[in-house]
């Protein structure tokens, strides 16, 4: 059984930043594994340990800056990774799930996974719809929003609970091969330990550009286009309350009183 799992580095923000033109400036950034793909890396890791003959296969698309990211998934247990970048991706800019599907779509179909899992949304773009969008390119049946997962490698079929709007939720059953977008909270990400990460470094690390995959620049043409970034204004002021339960208590009643809670 072969299991995709694509991962994605994203820019995580200070508290206080400054923005400097179309970004946020780089002494308030740092760069980290998506949290949603690092629970999808621990559900493959988790049923790789459970059964015999797995294998778990990262997936990214990033420039060569990414690769100690990607190593992440490794670390953690990852089998080998592979890395997807273009001069022309370089380029392109902000790329729309629709682009970032049909690169993934190519490295599955080469790859041939018996399951593909990705996280719900990335932390920096968060538009969620990358997952199913590759599930309909590869003709895969599909699941979103994953936060229970138990597999029946015999059956083909991978038992789900999913969490949907409005606090519904859902098991289902989804036939092998599919993809499988992974909600937080579905496990506990392990930490990479000393070994895994000494491991990580010798395991293999592919590096394919589009004309690897059979694309061309034209494939990545992306709809989108940053045009402004800004932080929009907070509508309303928070009050913090200082000092024992009782004071705060005390503080916090006076406040609900001047609001008119209660009365």
């Amino acid at each position: 059984m072969k299991i995709l799992v694509t991962v994605k580095e994203v820019v995580v923000v200070e508290d206080e930043f400054e923005i400097d033109g179309l970004a946020i400036d780089d002494r308030y950034v740092t760069d980290d594994l998506n949290e949603w793909d690092d629970y999808a890396v621990e559900a493959a890791v988790q049923i790789r340990e459970a059964g015999e003959d797995v294998e778990v296969v990262a997936v990214t698309v990033g420039d060569a800056d990414t690769e100690d990211t990607i190593r992440q998934a490794l670390a953690k247990g990852a089998d080998r990774a592979i890395r997807i970048w273009d001069d022309a991706l370089a380029e392109a800019g902000l790329l729309d799930p629709e682009t970032k599907a049909r690169l993934l779509a190519a490295v599955a179909e080469e790859e041939d996974p018996d399951l593909v899992l990705t996280g719900v949304q990335s932390a920096d773009d968060g538009f969620g719809a990358t997952g199913v969008t590759l599930a309909e390119k590869i003709g895969f049946e599909w699941a979103a929003v994953v936060n229970a997962l138990d597999l029946d490698r015999e059956a083909g079929v991978a038992h789900v609970h999913r969490e949907l709007e409005g606090g519904v939720d859902e098991l289902t059953d989804v036939s092998l091969p599919a993809v499988l977008t992974i909600q937080t909270g579905i496990n506990e990400p392990r930490y990479a330990s000393l070994r895994g990460i000494r491991q990580a470094q010798s395991k293999e690390l592919a590096e394919y550009d589009l004309s690897d995959l059979g694309l061309s620049a034209a494939d990545i043409e992306s709809p989108l286009e940053q045009t402004a970034l800004y932080e929009p204004e907070s509508e309303s002021d928070a009050t913090v309350f200082e000092g024992s339960a009782e004071e705060t208590a005390t503080e916090l009643a006076g406040l609900l009183r001047e609001k008119g809670v209660g009365q």
